[in-house]
């Protein structure tokens, strides 16, 4: 295991080095913090693929991101079928991969499998994609969580708890939903460090959280509502409170390129109750370093997507 260390004080984009000849992944990068990483990665002339729900997304963002050898690939996270198709077209290896498309706080809906839209969208899709796509990936694979992973719980921590959650059964709580989704990126991020020194593979796994950063994220379930004026007020709120995304960006820029990280470091803001700030090493609620919790929601997710990781 690497010693323990700290990332500097203000460490910024600024301090990325050359990335010529390396590989970048990115999951929903068409807007938020996931386009800012991509547009800076691209800058240090790294080679981005990002992936998009659409062409006509994928097309705006390259534009976006500008001059650089970047590309995309389709992939909607709330169908396996177009999971596994994107799968099947990464057929060279990436050292990072980031795992950072989201949704926030939605109103109960359904994905195409079955499963509750955020557990669906934030978790299981991306355990799906990550494990069909794991002997491609080199040296690193980001997970992007969120401080909301504080009020995430799976119930009594069973599978069959776990199973509820994923599938919607129940009393739908949007946040508490969120939540969970969020500390299942942590969970997974625990179980594949587990995973990762029984079995000898190449990819240490880090989790990250943004703060509290202006994106799209937050108006997404404003927007599926059709409630308009809430969306104006919501991003309102956000241009005055939160950090840009450029800045939410930095933990998973940092994650993606800082050396000599450890497997399962959690990396966020160190401002005041890390809501904005530049990236340093921190620790996730007690509850995300539950093994067996960990490993239980493991074995619903490979029951649930029918994806082996072994």
């Amino acid at each position: 295991m690497a010693k323990s260390l700290t990332i500097p004080k203000k460490w910024s984009a600024t301090n990325i080095p050359d990335l010529t000849g390396k590989r970048f992944l990115i999951t929903g990068a068409t807007s938020g913090i996931g386009l800012a990483a991509a547009t800076e990665l691209a800058r240090r002339n790294g080679q981005v693929v990002f992936t998009a729900r659409s062409v006509d997304k994928a097309r705006s963002a390259l534009k976006k991101i500008g001059l650089g050898l970047v590309d995309y690939l389709l992939l909607d996270l709330t169908d396996l079928e177009s999971v596994k198709r994107a799968a099947t077209r990464v057929d060279k290896p990436f050292d990072v991969v980031i795992l950072n498309a989201g949704v926030m706080a939605t109103p109960y809906t359904k994905t195409v499998d079955g499963f509750e839209l955020q557990m669906g969208t934030n978790h299981l899709g991306h355990f799906a994609f990550a494990g069909l796509i794991k002997n491609q990936i080199k040296h690193r694979l980001i997970v992007v969580s969120s401080f909301a992973h504080r009020m995430g719980n799976f119930g009594d921590n069973t599978m069959g708890a776990i199973r509820d959650l994923c599938l919607g059964v129940g009393k739908y709580q949007k946040w508490g939903a969120y939540g969970a989704s969020k500390l299942a990126n942590l969970l997974f991020v625990s179980e594949i460090e587990r995973l990762r020194i029984t079995n000898n593979w190449s990819f240490i796994p880090i989790a990250v959280h943004p703060g509290y950063s202006d994106t799209n994220l937050q108006a997404v379930a404003s927007q599926m509502r059709g409630a308009a004026t809430e969306e104006k007020v919501t991003m309102f709120i956000n241009k005055v409170m939160a950090q840009p995304a450029s800045q939410g960006a930095l933990p998973t820029l940092a994650a993606s390129v800082y050396p000599n990280l450890n497997g399962a470091s959690f990396i966020g803001p160190d401002g005041l109750l890390e809501m904005r700030g530049y990236p340093k090493l921190t620790r996730a609620k007690s509850l995300a370093y539950d093994q067996t919790l960990a490993k239980n929601l493991w074995t619903v997710s490979e029951e649930l997507t029918k994806v082996s990781w072994a």
